[in-house]
């Protein structure tokens, strides 16, 4: 194994290139949009590793104030692995995050990074999936634009959540789609392999079928990717019905205080790198 080394700094806009292919080489579905939204979000957060001028590692953190911060992006070049890159990333992360007092952590895990977060004291919360649905050739109905004003759903996001997300949903909202009702709310964006669906919340099954049917009813030629909580018995079944199918788990792990939202009116996440 070669020696550690290498430079600890924040990522850069300069640096999305380089980390884009990164994850795009994982078959991740980020964009450059999505990487430079977390720069602007949480530019200390944003972490890399440096060796000879190359990003070989990542990881973000970004924080819903003090209640819960996410971490995403946990990413190492392959020419750079078994470094201990990740640990060390992790590792300063964490103790940002409890310098300014953040009570809660959160990601979403593959199966083969939860020994690593485990050791660093995550614990199993919950399963997430991703659903697919393949493309779609014709729209019956466009979902209102990003401009739709959301500021009404923040307080019930966040009881819905667990946290506040006010300064995320409305740059998610200008990235596509956004279909909003009395009932709740649903967001489209671009992906880099698939459409994205989500984030979304309703209040009841009712008022998801609206809201998702209408939201997949925009063409989408690479298919639309819908991750969501398998314990939400109602998301699944409205996934199933509008003939999405599960393709990927990952583990929803938490480290630090508890802390669960009302799951059952989420019918899908933000993103496993946003939560």
């Amino acid at each position: 194994m070669k020696p550690t080394s290498g430079k600890i700094r924040q990522l850069t806009p300069g640096d999305v290139r380089l980390a884009l292919q990164m994850s795009s080489n994982c078959g991740w579905n980020q964009t450059a949009d999505d990487w430079h939204l977390l720069l602007d979000l949480a530019p200390e957060g944003s972490l890399c590793i440096e060796i000879d001028g190359v990003v070989a590692a990542t990881t973000t953190l970004l924080p819903y104030g003090d209640r819960l911060g996410w971490i995403g992006m946990v990413l190492t070049h392959p020419d750079f692995r078994r470094r201990g890159f990740a640990t060390r990333l992790l590792t300063l992360a964490i103790e940002r995050a409890d310098q300014v007092g953040i009570r809660t952590l959160k990601l979403d895990a593959t199966e083969q990074g939860q020994p690593l977060y485990s050791s660093l004291g995550f614990r199993a919360e919950q399963s997430v999936e991703r659903w697919f649905h393949p493309a779609m050739k014709s729209a019956k109905q466009a979902p209102n634009t990003g401009a739709a004003d959301l500021s009404s759903w923040f307080a019930r996001d966040t009881s819905a959540f667990g946290a506040d997300r006010s300064k995320l949903l409305p740059r998610l909202a200008l990235r596509g789609g956004c279909v909003t009702s009395a009932g709740g709310y649903v967001l489209t964006r671009p992906g880099n392999r698939t459409a994205y669906l989500g984030p979304g919340v309703a209040t009841t099954p009712v008022s998801a079928r609206e809201l998702f049917g209408r939201s997949i009813q925009v063409p989408a030629a690479t298919g639309w990717s819908w991750d969501l909580f398998p314990e939400n018995r109602n998301a699944v079944a409205l996934a199933t019905e509008l003939g999405f199918a599960p393709q990927r788990r990952l583990m929803r792990m938490v480290r630090g205080e508890e802390l669960r939202g009302k799951d059952e009116f989420v019918y899908a996440i933000a993103g496993f790198e946003l939560g």
